[in-house]
């Protein structure tokens, strides 16, 4: 068989040209993927244990029509991967969607199908902000009831995993970086080169940079996104993904526990976002002195790192602490 690429062309010392996101939509269509082929995704079997006696039937069935069990699916469900989104915003945006890239997506899904999946969007590209309502609506069901319930243990996998390959490229640089990402990916020749099935392309990214976007429900493959509006971006397998990654934030807080104590383990796992020590101390019940001494004795692990904003400090997990977070889950 005939290898196709798709290269992502970078200047190899362009550090800034990279960035990472998160993507709660690439997440909710994977869940749709998989709950269509459960046997073919192992590693989910926990995850569909706990959700595949709530799966809202019409709002599936709805993305069943456009997220297949492989292939194409639109890409306005992916476009705006970043650090900080939250699943709220890509509601909010799939209903701003403009119509044109409807058209565009849904038409490319018009020429992969045949019978009622054509016709089911072809009814769709007849009444657009019908279409793009019903979308939205059905994205809110299905990441209510799919994978809201396990996001913080999912989203913690996913940083951990960012903050490893950052590093990575700090300490070891980009070609190392990108080889470790998946067996199909490599830097080759100024290039992060991604080896697909269906096509060859070839983008110069040196003056839109790419996005690179870990996930946990999409399997052990990569995909990419080419096509403006979307910047080029990258999906690829998130690393320490195992059958029990949805274990419950209950579990991780006691596998945690047991290794740093039941407070620090608390405020290391609610140090995703920064905060004063005071907000440490009152998030956690502790005196305003017990929480600056278990933060200090996580900023010296290197768990934690402590930055001043004005009279403020504020603490925050590091790429370590990240690490440790995953793999605790």
């Amino acid at each position: 068989m005939e290898r196709r690429y798709v290269d992502f062309r970078l200047a190899p010392g362009d550090v800034s040209a990279i960035r990472f996101g998160v993507s709660p939509g690439h997440e909710v269509c994977h869940a749709v993927r998989v709950l269509q082929r459960p046997a073919e995704h192992p590693l989910q079997w926990g995850w569909l244990r706990s959700v595949r006696d709530r799966v809202p039937r019409d709002a599936f069935e709805l993305f069943a029509v456009l997220v297949r069990e492989s292939g194409y699916f639109p890409d306005f469900f992916t476009t705006t991967p970043t650090w900080d989104l939250e699943p709220a915003d890509e509601a909010a945006r799939l209903r701003e969607v403009p119509d044109e890239l409807m058209r565009v997506d849904l038409g490319k899904v018009v020429v992969r199908s045949t019978g009622a999946r054509q016709q089911a969007v072809l009814r769709m590209l007849d009444d657009l902000p019908r279409a793009r309502a019903m979308i939205a609506d059905a994205w809110l069901e299905l990441w209510a009831a799919l994978v809201e319930p396990v996001w913080p243990q999912l989203e913690r996998i996913l940083r951990a995993d960012i903050a490893v390959r950052a590093r990575r490229i700090a300490t070891d640089g980009i070609a190392a970086m990108a080889a470790g990402l998946h067996h199909t990916v490599e830097w080759h020749e100024g290039a992060l080169r991604v080896e697909l099935t269906q096509h060859s392309e070839v983008l110069d990214c040196r003056g839109s940079g790419i996005v690179l976007v870990p996930s946990v429900l999409g399997g052990g493959r990569c995909m990419v996104l080419t096509e403006p509006p979307a910047q080029p971006t990258l999906f690829y397998p998130a690393q320490g993904v195992t059958e029990n990654w949805a274990t419950d934030a209950t579990a991780l807080a006691e596998a945690l526990a047991a290794l740093l104590g039941p407070a620090r383990a608390g405020i290391l796992l609610a140090a995703h976002e920064a905060r004063t020590t005071s907000q440490v101390a009152a998030d956690s019940g502790l005196a305003i002195s017990t929480a600056s001494h278990h933060l200090t004795v996580l900023r010296e692990a290197g768990l934690v790192a402590s930055r001043r904003d004005g009279s403020r400090m504020l603490h925050q997990r590091t790429p370590l602490g990240e690490a440790l977070v995953g793999a605790a889950l």
